[in-house]
C-alpha cells in the first residue's frame, strides 16, 4: 500500500479533479467513502439526480475550508493536506467501508483527525478507481488551531505497512529516504503525451550514472555526458570554481520552449558533484596488462580480457560484502559501476536483462550506513577496463567469459543482499535480489552455447576417459549432491577436467580446489558453477571451442589479469572453506 502526499491552497480546485473524468478520462463512479462527520455532501451521490454537481461540490468544499476562512490570515499558505493512498498491483479490491477505515487510521496517524477528538480537521476520502482513494483534508482544527504535524509521510507510511499485515495485502518495503525521487504524475503523463518509454529524469538518472562507471577524472565524466548526447550546463561559483552542474535531454523543453533541467542531486542523491568527486577521488588504478599466449605473444582480445579481470576482482569483493565490514558500503557503490559497465558493453542478446540488473541494484549501492574511505580503485578499474574495450561479441571468448563473468555477479548481488539484510535496509536487499534474478536470466542466455558444446564435447570422449572423470567427480563432490537425475549434467564437468588434464593440470586436485573456494549449498547449478571455476583455475578458454594454453610445469593458478591495485582486506590466494560461509545457504545462487 503506497501513500503519497502533497500540500496545496485549492480546496475546490482538487475536489474538481477528483471528482472530475481525469486527464486520460481514468476516473469512473467519484463518490466519498468517508468524511469527518459522515454526513458532508457527496458531488458523486447526490440524494437528487436533478442537483447540480457544481453546486454540490461548492458547498463541499465550503464546508471543508469553513474554519480556515474563520482563522483568516493566520491559516496555513498551503492548507489542503492531500494524501493519495493505493493497494499494491495483485491485490484485492476492497470495499468503501474498509477504504473509509483506511483513510480514518492514517489521519490518526499522522494526527490531522485524532480518533474520539471532536475538534479534528475537517477530512474526505474519494474513491473514482478500484485500487486507490484521495484523502483530502483542511489543516484547520476544531479550535481554530493547527494540528501537531510532523514527519507525516513518514508516520503514514508505517501505519499503510501495519495496515497491510491486518488485511491481507501485498507488503511492501519500507523506504529509509536515501531512493531516488521518483518522476512527477505530470513527467509520466508528458512521458506518455511525447511517446517515451519513460520519463526524461528515469533517462537522464541512468546516463549520467553509466558516465561516470570507471571514469577516471571530473573532465572525463563531463566528456562522456556529451558524448552521450546530453545537453549539460556546469554552475561556477564567483571564484569560477565548478560546484555542481545540470543535465537535460535534446528536444525536452517546457511551455515557455526552455530546456528542462534537472541537478544530479535531484536524479538521486548520489550524483550530485560533491558526492561524484569524492567517488572520483579514490582513483580507477592501473590499466589492465595483457596477458602473454603460448606463442609469447600479447593477448589483445580486449572484452575477453576485461571481463576475466573482473570477475577476479569480483570474487575478492564478494568475500569483503561476507565479512560484514562497514567498507562494504563502499565496495557496493562500485559494484553498482561495474554492472553499468557490463550492461553497456554486453552483446544484444543479454543487453536487456543487464540493464535492468544494473538499474535494480543502483537502489543497492545507497543506505544510512555511511561509505567509510575504501581502496575500490581494482573494481573501478575494472569497470573502466570493460568500457576501454569496448563492446563484446555474443560468441567465441567474448561470449564464454561473458558467461563466466554473469556467473560471479549473481554471487555478488546475493552477497549484497545478505549484507543488506543484516542491516534492516528491506528495499536495498529487495533490489539486490531483483538485479540477481535478472543476472541469471543474462547468465542463462550468454552460457547456452558454450556450455552446450562442453556437454557434446563431454560425451564424445572415450568411454574409459568419461569413466575416469566420473569417478573424480562422485569422488570429490557430496552424495547429497550427485543425484541420480543430475548425472548426465556432469558432460560438461567432464570435459573441462579432460581439458585441464590435457593442458598439464592434475585433474582430481584442481576439483578438490575449485570445491573448496566457496561453498556450493546455495548454486542453482553445481555442474555450471565448477566448470567456471576450474576453466579460470586451469587458465582455460571460457569457450571451449578456442585451443587451451599450457601453463608452466606445477602450476594452476588463475591467469595474472587484475590490475596491479588491491581491496585492503582482500584474503590471500588459499582457498577458502566451505564452512566458513554457512550464511549463504539462506539464498539461491
Amino acid at each position: 500500500m503506497i501513500p503519497k502526499i502533497r500540500r496545496g491552497n485549492r480546496t475546490r480546485g482538487l475536489l474538481a479533479y477528483l471528482f472530475g473524468a481525469g486527464k486520460h478520462e481514468e476516473h469512473t463512479d467519484a463518490h466519498l467513502v468517508g468524511s469527518w462527520d459522515g454526513f458532508a455532501p457527496d458531488p458523486g451521490r447526490a440524494p437528487n439526480p436533478d442537483a447540480d454537481p457544481d453546486i454540490t461540490l461548492s458547498r463541499l468544499a465550503a464546508a471543508l475550508d469553513l474554519r480556515v476562512k474563520q482563522v483568516g490570515d493566520r491559516a496555513p499558505a498551503e492548507h489542503v493536506w492531500h494524501c493519495s493512498v493505493r493497494t499494491a498491483p495483485g491485490d484485492r479490491t476492497l470495499s468503501d467501508e474498509e477504504w473509509n477505515g483506511i483513510a480514518k487510521r492514517i489521519l490518526h496517524a499522522v494526527n490531522i483527525a485524532p480518533k474520539d477528538d471532536p475538534d479534528g480537521c475537517r477530512w474526505v476520502a474519494v474513491r473514482h478507481a478500484d485500487d486507490h482513494i484521495h484523502i483530502l483534508a483542511t489543516m484547520v482544527r476544531g479550535d481554530l488551531r493547527r494540528p501537531r504535524m510532523n514527519f507525516d509521510k513518514k508516520q503514514a507510511q508505517a501505519e499503510c505497512r501495519a495496515i497491510e499485515q491486518e488485511m491481507g495485502l501485498r507488503r511492501l518495503h519500507a523506504g529509509d529516504g536515501t531512493g531516488a525521487k521518483n518522476p512527477t504524475s505530470a513527467e509520466r503523463f508528458k512521458a506518455d503525451r511525447t511517446g517515451r518509454p519513460e520519463a526524461p529524469r528515469e533517462t537522464l538518472r541512468e546516463a549520467v550514472r553509466q558516465a561516470l562507471a570507471g571514469a577516471a577524472t571530473e573532465e572525463e565524466f563531463f566528456t562522456r555526458l556529451r558524448e552521450a548526447g546530453l545537453r549539460i550546463r556546469i554552475r561556477n561559483a564567483p571564484s569560477g570554481e565548478s560546484i555542481g552542474y545540470n543535465v537535460a535531454l535534446p528536444g525536452d523543453r517546457n511551455r515557455d520552449g526552455q530546456p528542462i533541467w534537472f541537478s544530479g542531486s535531484k536524479l538521486a542523491p548520489d550524483l550530485s558533484l560533491p558526492k561524484i568527486r569524492t567517488r572520483l577521488a579514490d582513483g580507477t588504478g592501473e590499466p589492465t596488462i595483457p596477458v602473454a599466449t603460448a606463442s609469447g605473444r600479447r593477448d589483445w582480445s580486449s572484452p575477453a580480457r576485461e571481463r576475466r579481470s573482473a570477475m577476479a576482482v569480483a570474487e575478492r569483493t564478494t568475500i569483503l560484502l561476507d565479512k560484514d565490514d562497514e567498507e562494504a558500503a563502499a565496495y557496493l557503490v562500485g559494484v553498482g559501476e561495474l554492472l553499468d559497465a557490463v550492461a553497456q558493453t554486453s552483446p544484444a542478446a543479454t543487453r536487456a536483462e543487464l540493464g535492468a540488473a544494473a538499474r535494480s541494484f543502483e537502489r543497492a549501492t545507497r543506505s544510512h550506513v555511511r561509505a567509510e574511505r575504501a581502496d575500490t580503485r581494482a573494481i573501478r578499474s575494472a569497470a573502466r577496463g570493460i568500457i576501454k574495450a569496448g563492446s563484446a561479441l555474443g560468441r567465441g571468448e567474448d561470449g564464454g567469459t561473458t558467461a563466466m563473468l554473469l556467473s560471479t555477479l549473481v554471487l555478488v548481488a546475493l552477497s549484497a543482499a545478505r549484507w543488506h539484510s543484516s542491516r534492516g535496509h528491506a528495499q536495498q536487499a529487495h533490489a539486490s535480489r531483483q538485479a540477481a534474478e535478472h543476472l541469471r536470466a543474462a547468465y542463462r542466455q550468454a552460457a547456452a552455447t558454450p556450455m552446450q558444446t562442453l556437454r557434446d564435447q563431454g560425451r564424445a570422449l572415450p568411454a574409459a576417459e568419461r569413466r575416469t572423470h566420473a569417478a573424480t567427480i562422485s569422488a570429490a563432490l557430496p552424495s547429497d549432491m550427485m543425484r541420480p537425475d543430475s548425472a548426465p549434467e556432469t558432460d560438461a564437468l567432464a570435459a573441462t577436467l579432460a581439458q585441464a588434464e590435457q593442458a598439464g593440470h592434475d585433474p582430481k586436485a584442481l576439483l578438490q580446489q575449485a570445491i573448496d573456494m566457496r561453498e556450493l549449498d546455495t548454486a542453482d547449478d553445481i555442474t555450471d558453477v565448477l566448470v567456471w571455476r576450474l576453466r579460470r583455475l586451469a587458465q582455460l578458454p571460457a569457450h571451449p571451442g578456442v585451443a587451451p594454453r599450457r601453463p608452466e610445469a606445477g602450476t594452476c593458478q588463475p591467469e595474472a589479469t587484475v590490475p596491479h591495485t588491491r581491496i585492503r582486506t582482500a584474503p590471500s590466494a588459499a582457498p577458502r572453506p566451505a564452512a566458513s560461509d554457512s550464511r549463504n545457504r539462506s539464498l539461491r545462487r
